[in-house]
């Protein structure tokens, strides 16, 4: 048995089927899915050449979840303004704001559930009790779309200002005490065109 957060070696073979190298056993994708929820550490190698697949396998997961009736977690808008970015300057950007936001929402999730599990308890639902929770959701979302809205606004040619509007909203959406996520944003984004230009002038 492997150790506890050891990265485990799936070995996917040409007939597609994949092999845990850590229990001696063939497993699927399903398989694979649990042991990402369990937090369990693995990589995928292509049996015949070494090569790590984890990445095209781990989206070839997401695919089989969102393809199962009522497990989509992908809106289309989203998916659309994703798939926008491939090829465009803002590539290099989205990977990092992605994570980073997933990193600030999983600090949130144990606080999301605790307020979800106390709203729904054991009985019916009750969407009067439902709300506090589903706004604290919404808002780390609405803060996380205004991050990025502000990251993409760094980058437009010529650096076009902000619309009144948009600093209003800004503004509302980043207040004190808040300011010093959007500001390490920034930071983040302004060391990377600093990498860039780096290899730009190279």
């Amino acid at each position: 048995m492997p150790v506890k957060n050891e990265s485990v070696v799936i070995k996917k073979y040409a007939n597609r089927r994949l092999y845990n190298t850590g229990t001696s056993t063939y497993v699927t994708l399903e398989d694979l899915a649990q042991m990402v929820k369990g937090g369990e550490e693995f990589t995928v190698q292509d049996a015949k050449t070494g090569e790590d697949i984890t990445h095209s396998v781990l989206t070839q997961i997401i695919f089989e979840l969102e393809n199962k009736e009522g497990q989509s977690m992908l809106p289309i808008p989203f998916l659309r303004q994703l798939i926008s970015y491939y090829g465009d300057q803002m590539q290099m950007v989205v990977p990092s704001f992605l994570e980073q936001s997933m990193i600030a929402f999983s600090k949130e999730q144990e606080r999301l559930r605790e307020q979800i599990t106390a709203a729904l308890g054991n009985g019916p639902i009750d969407m009067m009790s439902m709300k506090d929770p589903m706004k604290a959701l919404e808002e780390q979302t609405r803060r996380n779309l205004q991050m990025f809205q502000n990251a993409m606004r760094m980058f437009t040619p010529f650096g076009v200002p902000a619309t009144n509007d948009e600093q209003e909203e800004e503004k509302i959406a980043s207040p004190p005490e808040k300011s010093d996520e959007l500001s390490e944003l920034r930071n983040q984004i302004s060391a990377m065109q600093r990498k860039i230009d780096e290899i730009d002038n190279g």
